[in-house]
């Protein structure tokens, strides 16, 4: 496909500035009916969530009465995801052209760029793009840097970091688009997002989006592509895999294993991959080779999982911390008495009771393993590993 998001000058020689993006794009458009053009093309977040981006800027726009604030989440705490980074790196005015573009849309008078403090070069695009360009009387923009650490980026954190300076997440309503930063209505926005939006904005035909493509793969890095492209078309894009694939994990840390023989035909579609009870999350398509073990993998990042909870609730802080303990027993092939169907349990009761939904995911992500893995885990129980053993061997 032609590049849309990541076209211009080439990715990895700097960011590319306000007068080589103006002479490549134009100025700044004002388009008033930009949340149906959103509508119409059916633009979803590309955070994590997926939520339809025109309902959640009409939420905002109802509420705001000129005193809405925009924040461009680019906090990008996830281990396996690096496109934020990439496209701050080196599109930050393609970003900033979408905030100023929601800013309208919602009648906002504060744009928050929210750019995690571990992206070091990102930070510095970001500020240099901010400092080119004028300082609209109407609507400002700041840059606030996140702190490290997975839950930063999610949106009620982000807002509580702003405010408070400190990143604590809570499901407990209201939530950010009707009481957020300052108490004000609050469009929490993943920068890949806005960037879409600034495109559509100047008549690109469809929307493009951007992957992360990892592990067992010849290239790995970001690659572009359209809702229309399957896993296997993103595999493809970053060289291929460069070992026979065991399974591929589908959205990050929170998303969830699919054997590879049913991941590469997989639509890179929001809605189709719902369907099927899968998500793209954050954009995170990492391969497994045949010869590492799939339940070591997930024991390491269910204990990584563990050490990044927000320590606020009983179930994320004793809960997944206990179903931490008992992955790594499984995965160091001495399992306790009982301990997968109490593994099993104790996974379906984390969903749904923590303060925030840190604990859901991370259940999620051990229910496709115990699917995806489920050879693996029985071999575990009976203490030997197949990974190490039987298909190293052959």
């Amino acid at each position: 496909m032609t590049r849309q998001l990541l076209a211009g000058p080439p990715v990895g020689a700097g960011p590319e500035n306000l007068a080589q993006h103006t002479a490549r794009l134009g100025a700044l458009p004002h388009v008033p009916g930009l949340i149906t053009m959103l509508e119409r093309a059916e633009v979803r977040g590309r955070g994590g969530a997926a939520f339809p981006t025109a309902t959640k800027w009409r939420a905002v726009a109802q509420r705001s009465h000129g005193r809405a604030v925009v924040l461009a989440n680019g906090a990008e705490g996830e281990p396996l995801s690096w496109k934020d980074r990439v496209l701050m790196e080196s599109r930050p005015h393609l970003v900033l052209d979408g905030a100023a573009l929601a800013a309208q849309a919602v009648r906002a008078s504060e744009v928050v760029l929210y750019v995690g403090g571990a992206h070091a070069a990102a930070l510095v695009s970001v500020r240099a793009a901010l400092a080119e360009r004028p300082q609209s009387e109407a609507c400002r923009m700041r840059l606030v840097e996140a702190p490290d650490g997975y839950v930063s980026g999610e949106e009620s954190a982000a807002v509580r970091f702003i405010d408070s300076g400190t990143a604590l997440p809570t499901s407990t309503p209201p939530r950010p688009f009707e009481r957020g930063v300052g108490g004000r209505p609050t469009l929490v926005q993943n920068v890949e997002t806005l960037a879409t939006a600034a495109l559509l904005a100047r008549g690109a035909a469809e929307a493009s989006q951007l992957v992360t493509v990892a592990g067992a793969v010849r290239q790995p890095g970001v690659v572009e592509v359209t809702t229309a492209a399957t896993v296997g078309d993103a595999v493809s894009m970053a060289g291929g895999s460069a070992a026979r694939a065991q399974a591929v994990l589908l959205g990050g840390y929170f998303g969830g294993w699919v054997g590879a023989a049913d991941a590469w035909g997989l639509p890179l579609d929001a809605a189709a991959l719902r369907g099927r009870g899968l998500t793209l999350g954050c954009g995170v398509i990492a391969v497994l080779p045949d010869h590492r073990c799939g339940v070591a993998e997930t024991a390491h990042i269910v204990r990584y999982l563990a050490g990044e909870s927000a320590r606020q609730c009983g179930p994320c802080v004793f809960g997944l911390g206990a179903v931490a303990v008992a992955l790594e027993r499984v995965a160091e092939c001495r399992p306790q008495f009982g301990e997968m169907p109490r593994l099993r349990r104790w996974t379906s009761q984390l969903a749904g009771r923590g303060a925030c939904h840190h604990p859901d995911g991370a259940a999620g992500l051990i229910a496709s393993a115990l699917g995806a893995f489920a050879a693996e885990f029985a071999s575990h129980e009976a203490g030997w590993c197949a990974a190490l053993s039987g298909r190293a061997a052959a």
